[in-house]
């Protein structure tokens, strides 16, 4: 089952290294015997579908994830086995695409307009009305 990332970068199934084991939780009948949570393991130090450059934005994007330069990924919300390794490889994909997109452009900080100044200043001008209204009276 091979994992495509994006258009031209198909992780091989050979690559991805399965781990099978009990979820926790409340059980029923089959608790005891059915191994539904799903580890799904790539190492992305070692992949051979990696340029440098792909191998080097992962790395660093995904720093906080990694494992000795392997990303796993643990799913354990569905009862089957299978669709817990459907959506494994789903967050995997979703992980790797995400690190692997470009940068968002930066913000370009522009003055607010004349109007939405005014606006602002007429709004805080109105709270200032309400708040005094709600003081006690003076003595005077």
């Amino acid at each position: 089952m091979d994992l495509e990332v994006v258009p031209g970068l198909t992780i091989p199934a050979a690559e991805l290294d399965w781990r099978f084991s009990r979820s926790s939780g409340p059980g029923g009948q089959h608790v005891n015997t059915s191994d539904s949570r799903v580890q799904l393991t790539w190492n992305i130090a070692d992949s051979t579908v990696l340029s440098e450059s792909q191998r080097a934005q992962l790395l660093s994007r995904l720093g906080r994830r990694l494992t000795a330069g392997r990303i796993t990924v643990t799913v354990s919300e569905q009862r089957s086995q299978l669709r817990n390794r459907e959506t494994a490889l789903d967050h995997l994909g979703a992980a790797v695409r995400a690190a692997l997109a470009p940068p968002a452009p930066l913000r370009r900080a522009t003055r607010p307009t004349r109007g939405s100044a005014r606006r602002h200043l007429a709004g805080k001008k109105r709270r200032s009305e309400t708040k005094q209204q709600r003081r006690r009276p003076s003595a005077e």
